[in-house]
């Protein structure tokens, strides 16, 4: 078997913890030269020694533009290009309708849509044609959980994103999808209560929560040939939770 992104370079922001360090690992072990981001330093060393010797890792928040100048500069003098974007950063907060604050919801939006759009843009000069884009959106794009509005917001967004660009980057065979997760076991979802998580388990048709290592080889399939006439689409990575 050869390797599907044998020689390729690829961004993952998000790629300290759950899915984006599952996928950066799957990404190196498939001949890709993987780019992380995250906000946390240790976690970020640490989950470099994860993936080995064909990954650079670069501290940086996405919410800061400035930061992801930093980013796109070090791609540049390393690498020269982006062949795979995975716009993965995102933070999952849930708070009642009712008890939203600004404050909730400028730090989601800040994160997982302004922080999510500029990691795109700011890229786009590095990404030649026929590059492939994959953006994390999430099961609550189309489901309405209590509490979770803002976040489900967020992702309605990213899901939009996905549409909008497919259209604005088709000349440039650049394709762009949306990897919508249903429960997940990461450290993100580990946030979640046990009585919660019994009954979001018992929505899911297959039972249980998901695994990174299962959103990272549909993101492989996104990022690679594999799905060389897929773009604009939503893959759901979810049990079935949103599906029935």
């Amino acid at each position: 078997m050869g390797q599907k992104l044998a020689g390729k370079v690829a961004v993952v922001t998000g790629g300290n913890s759950g899915i984006g360090l599952a996928t950066a690992r799957q990404f190196a072990a498939e001949g890709a030269h993987v780019f992380i981001t995250g906000r946390r330093q240790s976690e970020l060393d640490a989950a470099a020694k994860q993936i080995g010797p064909s990954v650079t890792a670069v501290q940086g928040d996405v919410a800061k533009l400035a930061d992801l100048d930093r980013l796109y500069a070090e791609v540049k003098r390393q690498k020269g290009r982006i062949d795979v974007l995975f716009a993965n950063a995102g933070v999952l907060e849930n708070v009642p309708f009712g008890s939203i604050t600004e404050e909730h919801f400028d730090k989601l939006f800040n994160i997982n849509v302004k922080g999510l759009l500029f990691t795109v843009q700011k890229a786009l000069p590095l990404i030649p044609d026929g590059g492939s884009i994959i953006l994390t959106s999430s099961v609550v794009s189309l489901k309405g959980f209590g509490a979770s509005s803002v976040y489900s917001a967020t992702k309605a967004a990213v899901r939009s994103f996905a549409r909008c660009w497919t259209t604005d980057l088709k000349d440039r065979k650049i394709r762009v999808n949306a990897l919508s997760p249903g429960p997940i076991k990461t450290p993100m979802g580990d946030q979640i209560p046990e009585e919660v998580a019994e009954h979001i388990t018992a929505s899911v048709p297959m039972g249980r929560f998901g695994t990174a290592d299962e959103i990272a080889k549909a993101a492989l399939f996104l990022a690679s040939d594999d799905s060389s006439y897929i773009t604009g689409a939503e893959l759901f990575v979810d049990g079935g939770a949103g599906q029935v």
